[in-house]
C-alpha cells in the first residue's frame, strides 16, 4: 500500500510503498478514503513529541470502510463506512488516562495511508450526512473538544461561552458543538476575517486578543462575564481568561501553544470561585457522545483545504504556518 512516510527529526513526509497490515484478533482492517491533520503531526515531524519512533506514519484522524476483520470481531463491520475514534486504552477511570493510554499515528502506525488496523471497539459508523473527508476532520478534535466543553467544564444551554484562538480544528468543533445546544458563544481571534467566519457559524460576536483591554472590552459587548472559558493557548494572556470569567466560571484549557502561564493571582481565582481545568483528548464515552451530537444536529465539521494524499507534505507545512480556518484533509480514495 502507499503511505506518508518520515524517516526522522525535520524529514519531509514522502509516500513510500509499504507493507499493507493484516488485522488481528478483535481487529479492522479499514481502507482509509480520506484523514485528517494535526499539530500532533507537525510536532512529531520536528522532534517536539515524545517516544519518537521512526519510520513513522503519521495520522490520527480518518473515515474510510472496514474491508476484513479479525478473529474475535464482528464480521458484520465488513463494509462498513466508519469513522475512527483516535484515542486507545483511556483505562478505567473516566476522570483522567491512564499509563496505557496511546493516540493512533505514534507509536502505532497513522492514518497517512491506503489502509490502517485498529481493534473494533474504536470504529464508529460514519454519521450519513458526512463525506469520507468531513468524517476525518471529526476524530482528535471533535473529541478533544467535546471532553473540554462538556464532560469538564459542564456547558449547558444558554450559558455565555468563550472560546479563544477561533480558526484551530478543535475550537471551531467546539463552537459548533456549543451553539447547536443553545449556547451563547463569544470568540478571540488574531484576524478579523476569521471572527467574521465564526460569526457565521454561529457565535454572537468576537474580538481581536491583540487588542488592548480585549477582556474587559468583550465582557461589556457580550453583556456579561463568561460562564465557560475554552481555551488553547494558556502562556501570558491567561490571566486576561480570569478577568473575563463569571463569578463561578469554569476555564478549561487543552494546550499551551503560548507556553507557562507566568502569572496567576490567586485572589481572582478564589474570590471569583472559579475552577480552572485541564483536558485532554477523550475516553470512548466522550468520543461516541460526540458523534451522536454531530448527528442529532446534522453538523458537518469546517474543512480549510483538501489534499492528495502524495501532496502530504505540503499539507503539514500550511498546519505548520497556522494559517488555516478548521482541519486540513488528506484525500486519499477517490
Amino acid at each position: 500500500m502507499q503511505a506518508l512516510q518520515i524517516d526522522g527529526i525535520n524529514e519531509p513526509a514522502h509516500l513510500q510503498e509499504v507493507t499493507t497490515p493484516t488485522p488481528g484478533p478483535g481487529q479492522v482492517l479499514v481502507q482509509l478514503h480520506a484523514a485528517a491533520l494535526n499539530h500532533r503531526d507537525v510536532w512529531i515531524q520536528k522532534g517536539q513529541y515524545a517516544g519518537l519512533k521512526f519510520p513513522c506514519i503519521l495520522g490520527s484522524d480518518g473515515a474510510g470502510v472496514i474491508m476484513a476483520v479479525g478473529e474475535g470481531a464482528d464480521a458484520g463491520w465488513q463494509g462498513q463506512a466508519v469513522v475512527i475514534n483516535p484515542g486507545h486504552n483511556w483505562g478505567d477511570n473516566p476522570r483522567a488516562q491512564g499509563r496505557s493510554f496511546t493516540i493512533l499515528g505514534l507509536p502505532a502506525q497513522g492514518t497517512f495511508a491506503e489502509y490502517v488496523c485498529v481493534e473494533a471497539r474504536y470504529v464508529h459508523p460514519l454519521p450519513r450526512h458526512l463525506s469520507f473527508e468531513q468524517g476525518a476532520a471529526l476524530p482528535l478534535g471533535g473529541v478533544t473538544a467535546y471532553r473540554a466543553a462538556f464532560t469538564r467544564a459542564g456547558l449547558q444551554a444558554g450559558e455565555r461561552v468563550l472560546i479563544s484562538g477561533i480558526g484551530g480544528g478543535v475550537a471551531l468543533l467546539a463552537l459548533q458543538m456549543a451553539v447547536a445546544v443553545g449556547a451563547e458563544v463569544w470568540v478571540t481571534s488574531g484576524s478579523a476575517e476569521k471572527l467574521e467566519r465564526a460569526r457565521q457559524l454561529g457565535a454572537k460576536g468576537g474580538i481581536s486578543y491583540q487588542q488592548e483591554k480585549w477582556a474587559s472590552e468583550l465582557v461589556k459587548q457580550a453583556g456579561g462575564a463568561f460562564d465557560v472559558i475554552i481555551d488553547s493557548a494558556a502562556g501570558p494572556g491567561f490571566e486576561a481568561l480570569l478577568d473575563a470569567a463569571a463569578p463561578g466560571g469554569r476555564i478549561v484549557f487543552y494546550g499551551g501553544t503560548l507556553g507557562a502561564i507566568p502569572q496567576l493571582p490567586p485572589a481572582k481565582v478564589f474570590w471569583k470561585q472559579l475552577s480552572v481545568l485541564g483536558s485532554t483528548m477523550g475516553t470512548e464515552q466522550d468520543f461516541a457522545a460526540m458523534v451522536d451530537l454531530f448527528e442529532q444536529h446534522q453538523l458537518v465539521p469546517v474543512i480549510d483545504q483538501v489534499f492528495p494524499l502524495a501532496e502530504g507534505e505540503t499539507a503539514l507545512r500550511r498546519m505548520d504556518q497556522g494559517q488555516q480556518f478548521g482541519k486540513i484533509v488528506l484525500k486519499i480514495k477517490e
